[in-house]
C-alpha cells in the first residue's frame, strides 16, 4: 500500500511539474513610452483632464532637451472614482521613461478595501514600470482598483504628453 501511494505521489508531482513548465507567460502589453519622442497613447479616459505637471523639477510644461528625448518630471493623474473609493496615481518620467508610479489615493473606507489595495497596488506598479504604459493586466480580485489605477495612470501619461 505504501509503495502504491509513493508511486501515485511521484507520478502526480511529475505530471504537475510538466504542466506547470509547459505554460507560456501571457504578455500582451506593449511599451508605449519607448523611443526618443515619447510614444503614442490612447485618448484620455472619461473624467481625466489635461493640464500641466503638478510637481516637476523643470518649469511647468517643459520637456527634456537631453539626448533621450521625451518628458521629464512628475505628473499627477486624475482622481478616478470606483465603487469602493477614489484611486489616483502620480508618475515620474525621466526622458520619456516611466521611472516611478506612486499611489496617492486608494480605496480605504473599509478594511477589506485597504487589504485589496495593499496587495494590488504594488503589483500594478510593477506591471506599469515593466510595460512602460497603462496597458497592463488587472489584478485578480481587485478589478475596480485596477481599472481606477490604469485610468489615473493613463491620465498622468496624457498630461506628460508621453
Amino acid at each position: 500500500m505504501a509503495v502504491r501511494r509513493a508511486a501515485l505521489l511521484t507520478t502526480s508531482t511529475v505530471t504537475g511539474l510538466v504542466l506547470l513548465l509547459s505554460l507560456k507567460p501571457h504578455h500582451t502589453a506593449l511599451p508605449l513610452l519607448a523611443g526618443s519622442g515619447g510614444g503614442a497613447v490612447s485618448s484620455p479616459t472619461p473624467g481625466s483632464s489635461s493640464g500641466q505637471p503638478s510637481h516637476s523639477s523643470r518649469p511647468s510644461g517643459s520637456k527634456s532637451a537631453g539626448t533621450g528625448g521625451g518628458a521629464t518630471g512628475t505628473y499627477t493623474g486624475a482622481v478616478e472614482q470606483t465603487p469602493y473609493g477614489p484611486v489616483q496615481v502620480a508618475i515620474t518620467l525621466s526622458h520619456g521613461k516611466l521611472t516611478d508610479v506612486k499611489a496617492l489615493q486608494t480605496p480605504s473606507a473599509a478594511s477589506r478595501s485597504q487589504a485589496i489595495a495593499g496587495y494590488a497596488v504594488p503589483t500594478l506598479t510593477r506591471e506599469a514600470l515593466g510595460a512602460q504604459s497603462a496597458q497592463i493586466q488587472a489584478v485578480s480580485g481587485a478589478s475596480y482598483t485596477s481599472e481606477g489605477y490604469m485610468q489615473s495612470l493613463q491620465s498622468a501619461l496624457d498630461k506628460a504628453g508621453a
